[in-house]
C-alpha cells in the first residue's frame, strides 16, 4: 500500500550503522551504542516528488537507506521480540546538505531542510519482505549505481535499534526507524558528488518497489 508517515510520526535514523560508510566518514572505532538523529516528516517527500536542493547550499547528498514503521508500541523492547512491533518496510532517502551538518557536532540542521528527503512508495509487510539480512541496497543518480551494500553488513542489527531505542522513549504506531546509509555517498567522492536540479536519485532495495525522486531548485 502507498506509505508516507502522520505528521505525528517520529523518524529515528541511524548513523554509520555499516562499517565501510564509518570508515569513509572518518568517525574511528565502532561506538559502544547506535548513533541517532531525528528527522521530522516536513523535511521529507512522497515517492515521485521532487526532492529539493536548498538556495543555501550546493552540498545535498544522498543516502539511501532500509527503513521500518513500527505497528505495535513497546518499550523496553526486547531485542528478541523487537521484530514482533514491524507493521512493513520501505526505502528512505536521507537527503543530507553536508555543509550544514558540518556547522556544529549537531546534525539536525543538515538532516531536516524542508523536502530534502523521501520515503516510500510502499509499505511491504513482513511477510512478504522476509528476512531483514537477507536484500541488497542500492542508490543510483542519473542511472550509475554510487552505492550499494548487502544489508545483512549492518553494525547495528534491526532488532538492536528497535530495542535501544524503546529504552528511552515508548515507539508508537507509526514511528519509523531508517537503519543507515552505506558507503559510496557524494561527499566523500574525489569530486564530489552532490545533486542538482534535474537529477533523478533512486534507492532500490530488494524485496521493495524503488524510491526514485527528482531534484529540484528551491521555489522552482
Amino acid at each position: 500500500m502507498t506509505y508516507f508517515p502522520s505528521p505525528e510520526a517520529r523518524i529515528f535514523c541511524a548513523a554509520v550503522n555499516y562499517a565501510a560508510h564509518r570508515d569513509e566518514m572518518g568517525r574511528g572505532e565502532q561506538n559502544a551504542h547506535p548513533m541517532l538523529f531525528l528527522r521530522t516528516p516536513r523535511s521529507l517527500v512522497r515517492a515521485g516528488d521532487a526532492l529539493v536542493k536548498p538556495a543555501v547550499s550546493d552540498c545535498l547528498d544522498f543516502e539511501g537507506e532500509l527503513a521500518l514503521v513500527i505497528g505495535k508500541p513497546g518499550r523496553h523492547i526486547p531485542a528478541d521480540r523487537a521484530l514482533d512491533h514491524v507493521a512493513g518496510w520501505t526505502a528512505f532517502m536521507d537527503g543530507s546538505v553536508r555543509d550544514w551538518q558540518r556547522h556544529t557536532a549537531q546534525f539536525t540542521p543538515g538532516k531536516n531542510f524542508d523536502r530534502s528527503g523521501s520515503i516510500g512508495p510502499d509499505l511491504v509487510s513482513p511477510e512478504a519482505f522476509g528476512d531483514w539480512r537477507r536484500h541488497s541496497l542500492q542508490t543510483l543518480v542519473n542511472g550509475r549505481v554510487v552505492q550499494e551494500t548487502d544489508t545483512s553488513l549492518m553494525l547495528f542489527p534491526v532488532e538492536r535499534l528497535i530495542a535501544y531505542v524503546s529504552d528511552f522513549t515508548e515507539l508508537q504506531t507509526g514511528d519509523v526507524i531508517a537503519t543507515g546509509t552505506c558507503a559510496g555517498v557524494g561527499e566523500k567522492r574525489v569530486p564530489p558528488l552532490y545533486l542538482f536540479p534535474g537529477d533523478i536519485v533512486e534507492v532500490r532495495v530488494s524485496g521493495l518497489p524503488p524510491l526514485i525522486n527528482g531534484i529540484a531548485a528551491e521555489g522552482a
